[in-house]
């Protein structure tokens, strides 16, 4: 039986403004196991990038509890579940977030400094390389185009040869043709490395290309 990596039970999500409290999240019920790709799609505003940042332990629900990898969120603090992160999860965003300063190579090694881990520069170029950017190591993000950026980010992403991959809208930022090489080296890196996905995306190639579709409305999951 594959066992689940990520559990979420009765999630709710509520923001005071001024005016009112809104809720953004619904009880939201959610069993994902190990290996599995997961597409969240769903309108703008329905939810989706909030239940991913729940269910990575970036942010706390108003009420619900989420399990990641076996350990209860809510009962952690800020430091243990950066270091649940730090071991086991990759993110990839839309607007990429590399370091300006960095080069390629120096962006890749990062999440090795920021586990206190020394820099594994032959698995960062490997990386480089599998993405197809073994020339440009020692570029600056200014010196890529977006898709070499967004590359570079997944190369970072599996540096720590996370356990599960947490995307949002990782093609968002992409021309059609440079959104399926990404897709495809998202799919490659991910059964080469066992790695769980769990995607936010507009992208319907990409929802297609998942084991799941999870469809939102509303703040609620759609049967």
């Amino acid at each position: 039986m594959q066992t689940s990596v990520i559990e979420a039970q009765s999630l709710t999500k509520i923001v005071s403004t001024k005016q009112e409290q809104l809720t953004i999240l619904d009880d939201v019920n959610l069993d994902i196991k190990k290996g599995e790709s997961v597409a969240i799609v769903g309108t703008s505003g329905a939810g989706k990038s909030t239940l991913m940042t729940l269910l990575a332990g970036l942010d706390v629900p108003t009420t619900g509890k989420v399990e990641l990898l076996g350990k209860p969120l809510q009962s952690l603090n800020d430091e243990q579940r950066a270091a649940i992160r730090s071991e086991s999860v990759g993110f990839v965003f839309q607007s990429f977030l590399l370091i300006p300063s960095l080069s390629a190579l120096d962006n890749v090694t990062l999440p090795c400094l920021l586990k206190g881990d020394p820099e594994d520069k032959a698995r960062a170029i490997n990386l480089l390389e599998s993405v197809g950017l073994g020339n440009r190591i020692h570029h600056s993000p200014a010196q890529l185009s977006g898709g070499e950026q967004q590359r570079v980010a997944l190369a970072r992403a599996f540096m720590i040869q996370p356990k599960i991959l947490f995307a949002d809208e990782p093609t968002g930022n992409l021309d059609q043709q440079t959104a399926s090489t990404v897709i495809e080296l998202l799919f490659d890196l991910n059964q080469e490395h066992g790695t769980t996905l769990v995607l936010v995306t507009h992208d319907t190639k990409l929802a297609q290309r998942c084991d799941r579709i999870i469809k939102m409305k509303a703040g609620k999951l759609e049967d």
